[in-house]
């Protein structure tokens, strides 16, 4: 199966539109529609992020000794220039799934191959699916189709992770085998339920987010008792690509869902070169003589 849209990474309000729509289907007995209804609770908080897991030896706001605006501002600056620059690549995702409760459990999982074009067009291409169709039809699927509402500018611009959108503080600075990573806390200038608090791991030298955990803002439904929310990015060539989703929501009416998307087998097929830029031992040293002077 062969699909094609446009749109860019999953934003969070194309979760929303993803069940919504599913409860408007025939699928219409009661055990399903209580279950569509978690879906869309769980989908609506899995926002976009960044990198792999790294093996703490030191964390200390002494040793960061780059301005917090600054930071913010190199990490901006830097993404927007590796979006400009990333033409186009091709990967593999496989969605999984696993509810466990009322009104009964639900696992489901699905391998689908993509191409991505620079703006923002995506090809995907089903390779494999097993287990709840009704999983598959109505949240896998879904999530697909619902990637080409990501292209809209404003919906965009309103969750992206900026200063219009965030307050940032430094909590800390992390060095270990994977290099230097500023540690930022979150919080969302506004109450809405695509934004999410916590914290946020920033490599040192490229600025890109590597790793995100947090919650959503505002709790997305009255049945969701408890959601908590990991991301973490890979460096391919000079990008940083999504390696892993997962969000995992806990029913107040018993019951535990967990969705996580796994991004593999990157190839970046066509780029343009990433303007120079200060590393960020060079960064530091420049910030630093700037404030002697």
């Amino acid at each position: 199966m062969s699909l094609r849209f446009l749109g860019s990474q999953p934003a969070l309000g194309s979760r929303v539109y993803i069940v919504k729509r599913a409860m408007r289907t025939r699928f219409q007995p009661r055990a399903e529609i209580g279950l569509a209804v978690f879906l869309w609770s769980l989908l609506c908080v899995h926002a976009v992020a960044q990198s792999g897991p790294s093996d703490r030896s030191a964390s200390s706001i002494d040793r960061a000794s780059m301005p917090l605006d600054r930071i913010v501002k190199n990490l901006q600056e830097r993404n927007a220039q590796r979006a400009a620059a990333l033409v186009e690549f091709v990967g593999t995702r496989v969605y999984r799934m696993q509810y466990h409760g009322f009104p009964g459990d639900r696992d489901a999982e699905m391998v689908v191959n993509v191409t991505y074009h620079s703006p923002n067009a995506k090809q995907f291409t089903i390779v494999s699916q097993k287990g709840s169709q009704f999983v598959i039809d109505h949240v896998f699927k879904k999530l697909l189709e619902g990637e080409q509402e990501a292209a809209n500018e404003e919906n965009r611009r309103r969750t992206a992770l900026s200063t219009d959108n965030y307050d940032f503080s430094l909590a800390g600075y992390e060095t270990s085998s994977d290099g230097s990573r500023y540690i930022l806390d979150l919080l969302p200038k506004s109450k809405n339920k695509f934004l999410y608090r916590g914290k946020i791991w920033v490599d040192a030298k490229d600025f890109a987010v590597v790793r995100i955990e947090g919650a959503p803002e505002k709790n997305p439904s009255f049945w969701i008792k408890k959601t908590e929310v990991a991301h973490k990015y890979v460096k391919v060539n000079d990008f940083w690509l999504p390696a892993e989703n997962h969000t995992e929501s806990v029913l107040r009416i018993g019951g535990r869902a967990v969705l996580t998307i796994e991004y593999r087998d990157y190839k970046i097929v066509k780029s343009t070169p990433l303007p120079e830029a200060e590393n960020g031992h060079d960064a530091m040293k420049s910030s630093q003589i700037s404030n002697v002077r």
